[in-house]
């Protein structure tokens, strides 16, 4: 039996302990972007037919354009980010995998449940790029393993930074989350881009129709609206300062983060979260650290109440 592993989210639970409704809270638990790609009008066969080849051609396609993917990449969508992590280990026989820590633990998880050991070996590597909780980058030079597996869930805030061109090296994928930049994590949307051998293993692990109708169609507009993505990187840029300048007023310390999220080093990280669920508003702690705090971009609209709880 696989043991529940810590992450962000998680609402009902401090509702439980804190009490109040869904409504009254404000969720800056995770890294998703609180002002989502508006949700367009769906064609009627995105709900009652089979998804259609044209349909995952035409995301594909725009997917390709908009990160700009190496051609010599194999591309697949899935049913999000979180089902490649899981799959990944088992495209490859079990040896030794390096995971720079601290990090999404789904990585490790899903390593070590495919009998793979989690150590400094060399068979395989995986980064977070941006690394999730502390932001930190990594460069084609750190990427020295055989099969290595690069989770760039947050760094479309920041697309100059991206490893996406190492997707053409073989033994390589690099995963993207269409859920955080685009703030529609229930969509669940992700894909893999890499070596054709790996990716064609994982296409047959998840079948036909791996991606709703609904998800074909609102990913492919997504993906053509460039504008709205530079206009959601500078507001996300300067929201970042702004809560920055807020935990720093307060004597937190800044350790760095992305622009979906941020982490703060404090006296007592237990107690912060606690104060700020008193005013219903729920952090990110971490079980490995006592004073590091994590926080998640606010929507425009919560701002005051953001500032106030401080």
């Amino acid at each position: 039996m696989s043991k529940t592993r810590d992450h962000g989210g998680g609402l009902d639970g401090a509702i439980a302990r804190f009490g109040g409704k869904r409504a009254d809270w404000i969720d800056l638990s995770t890294g998703i972007n609180p002002v989502p790609y508006p949700i367009p009008q769906f064609s009627h066969d995105a709900w009652t037919a089979l998804p259609d080849q044209g349909a995952f051609d035409r995301l594909e396609a725009r997917a390709r354009a908009f990160w700009r993917v190496p051609t010599e990449a194999a591309f697949l969508a899935a049913p999000g980010a979180s089902s490649l992590i899981a799959q990944l280990p088992y495209t490859h026989a079990p040896g030794t995998v390096s995971i720079p820590g601290p990090t999404y633990n789904e990585h490790g998880a899903a390593f070590e449940n495919a009998g793979w050991v989690v150590s400094n070996g060399g068979d395989a590597k995986v980064v977070v790029h941006p690394n999730n909780p502390d932001g930190r980058r990594w460069s084609a030079a750190d990427l020295d393993a055989p099969f290595c597996v690069i989770d760039e869930s947050f760094c479309d805030t920041a697309p100059d930074q991206s490893l996406i061109a190492l997707a053409a090296r073989p033994g390589t994928v690099v995963l993207k989350s269409f859920g955080k930049f685009w703030g529609l994590a229930g969509l669940r949307l992700g894909f893999a881009m890499g070596d054709p051998a790996i990716i064609a293993r994982l296409r047959d692990t998840l079948g036909p129709w791996q991606v709703s109708g609904p998800g074909l169609q609102i990913g492919a507009e997504a993906m053509a609206d460039p504008d709205w993505a530079e206009d959601t990187r500078a507001r996300l840029k300067q929201d970042a300062r702004r809560l920055d300048q807020l935990l720093t007023d307060q004597g937190a310390v800044t350790l760095g983060g992305t622009r979906l999220f941020r982490l703060y080093e404090v006296e007592n990280a237990g107690k912060a979260q606690d104060r700020l669920a008193q005013s219903k508003i729920w952090s990110r702690i971490f079980p490995y650290s006592q004073t590091w705090l994590r926080l998640g971009i606010p929507h425009p609209d919560v701002w005051e109440r953001v500032e106030n709880a401080f």
